[in-house]
């Protein structure tokens, strides 16, 4: 990414991703780490198994499904919390609704357009337009 963003910070790559996770979790991985390979290629490190559960959202109800992206949604905004200045941004988005909805707003829309963008790629591929590989 560095061609795009510009040079890291960081003289190795993997410790830019730890520092990043550190930055975004609340409680990190006790093995997370970094180190660098006798050819010179960067790694991260992380616990090989971490014993967490998974959600097969396909089987939730509506009212599960709705639970589960609320509480997705809270631990993503609380690890977006922990980048910043959680005062100082509270303190900007004010009181009112203003950033709420403007939020819901730009979900709303978003969600339609990959909707209308999935649906264009499966066209695509239904006209034999786009070649496709299936395990099927």
């Amino acid at each position: 990414m560095e061609n795009y963003a510009g040079k890291s910070n960081y003289k190795n790559h993997g410790q830019r991703i730890v520092a990043g996770q550190h930055l975004m979790q609340a409680a990190s991985d006790i093995f997370l780490g970094w180190t660098r390979s006798e050819r010179g290629h960067d790694f991260y490190v992380r616990q090989l198994r971490d014993m967490k559960t998974t959600v097969d959202i396909e089987d939730l109800s509506s009212s599960e499904l709705i639970g589960y992206a609320t509480l997705c949604g809270w631990a993503l905004a609380r690890a977006h919390a922990r980048s910043g200045d959680s005062i100082m941004i509270s303190s900007y988005l004010g009181k009112n609704d203003t950033f709420d909805e403007a939020i819901a707003n730009f979900a709303t829309t978003y969600a339609n357009q990959v909707e209308r963008d999935y649906q264009a790629f499966v066209a695509t591929v239904n006209s034999d337009q786009l070649p496709v590989i299936s395990d099927q």
